[in-house]
């Protein structure tokens, strides 16, 4: 979230930023909002001025037995003003806020430009994807076929975009996110966290899923919204906090279901689990200093892809274009897998810088050692990986002529040594 003061004083690249991402220009309005709002401000700080000025007035009238009536209606009289230029300030104080917490964070300048991810840019491939020569099942058809995936009895449950994992592909899916935990914990440094999947409006605030994004999330009777994604909870975990510079960067992990509302996928992905109201993930949120964010970004997005290497799983890395990019984001690096059933690459990891985007709606800070002033952290967040879609992948390219599945070397020993499934 942008403050007015940037805007008032960079409101042409401001705009320009904007545009990058397909938007009409704010800034003036942003401004002529703020304008308006600091004159009632200052009118209202000249009446409560006025008023101990004459408040005084009125005691020393009072002491030399003088006539104080048309003092006090005057005193009166600029309390009504007052408080009709407070009730002004609020208003627009509110209206300005409403504003800025819509608009999205601006692009990188070495993001590409473009509307969509028609322009998003690839930059490395791992791994050599198995050819699709129309043999290749998908995943659900797997699935199914072992008798491990219903996505008709799910739909009895909860209706559809949902599923049902039994047995082995049950088992699998655990192991996945155990290995990804433990990889991250051991390997990489990030501290394992169990949050919480309800949160406030607040949280839901601070990450930019709300006000903007609320029909893609689902809201509990009582007033708390299930998490879309750990980076939620985790990210929150220092909002109003001032951390020492010597804390900096903390790094956390989190296994958690997620639910999402896919409010605009109609027809898209109906088939499988790629595309669902309820899925697993394990999720990376780093909190850094300025100067140390865009390094972390790049470390991150190893992690994640170290996951796939491990697991044998080929995958192409693309920079999102300014227009395809999430709300929050400054920067975003793509991972794509390669899914032989569908013959091409599918996401499933997006690895963010927000700079201090989230920090400033959660206003989440550090101070440097010796000094009184306090600077916005830096946020990033990353899928390492989407459990659910790991999964998919690994049916995909593990997938065996007699309708089995060969399980990963990396997987087997959470397996307790099971070499296949079916």
């Amino acid at each position: 979230m942008f403050s007015a003061r940037s805007i008032r004083e960079n409101g042409a690249a401001f705009d320009a930023g904007l545009a990058r991402r397909g938007l009409e220009p704010h800034a003036e309005r942003v401004i002529a909002l703020d304008a308006r709002r600091r004159e009632a401000l200052t009118a209202l700080q000249d009446r409560q001025t006025a008023r101990n000025r004459m408040s005084k007035e009125i005691g020393a009238a009072r002491a030399r037995g003088d006539d104080t009536s048309a003092l006090v209606a005057e005193v009166a009289a600029l309390k009504d003003e007052a408080q009709a230029l407070e009730r002004e300030e609020k208003t627009l104080g509110a209206e300005l806020d409403a504003l800025l917490s819509g608009l999205p964070n601006l692009p990188a300048d070495d993001v590409p430009d473009g509307a969509d991810e028609s322009a998003n840019l690839e930059i490395r491939r791992w791994g050599e994807p198995a050819q699709a020569d129309g043999g290749a099942r998908q995943h659900f058809e797997i699935g199914e076929a072992l008798g491990l995936m219903d996505f008709e009895r799910a739909a009895k449950l909860s209706g559809s975009r949902f599923v049902v994992l039994s047995g082995a592909l049950a088992r699998l899916e655990r192991a996945l996110a155990a290995f990804m935990l433990d990889m991250h914990t051991a390997e990489f440094g990030y501290t394992e966290i169990a949050p919480p999947l309800l949160v406030r409006d607040a949280a839901a605030f601070g990450t930019g899923n709300l006000p903007k994004f609320e029909e893609d999330l689902f809201h509990t009777a009582d007033g708390f919204w299930l998490i879309p994604t750990a980076e939620m909870p985790l990210t929150n975990l220092v909002a109003g906090e001032i951390l020492d510079e010597d804390a900096l960067p903390l790094r956390f992990t989190a296994y958690t279901p997620c639910f999402r509302a896919e409010a605009g996928a109609a027809g898209k992905d109906t088939r499988g689990m790629l595309r669902q109201h309820q899925f697993s993930k394990v999720e990376l949120v780093s909190v850094t200093r300025p100067e140390d964010s865009e390094a972390e970004h790049e470390r991150m997005t190893a992690c994640a892809e170290e996951v796939l290497k491990r697991l044998g799983l080929p995958y192409r890395v693309v920079v999102l274009s300014a227009g395809d990019m999430g709300f929050s984001a400054r920067k975003t690096y793509d991972i794509e897998v390669w899914l032989p059933g569908q013959g091409r690459y599918r996401e499933i990891s997006s690895c963010s810088n927000c700079w201090d985007f989230q920090a400033r709606r959660m206003n989440a800070r550090y101070r440097k050692a010796g000094e009184r002033q306090t600077q916005f952290v830096h946020t990033l967040n990353g899928s390492a990986l989407a459990v659910g879609r790991t999964l998919v992948a690994v049916l995909e390219n593990y997938q065996r002529e007699d309708g089995g599945v060969t399980v990963p070397d990396a997987l087997r020993s959470y397996l307790g040594g099971l070499e296949a499934i079916g």
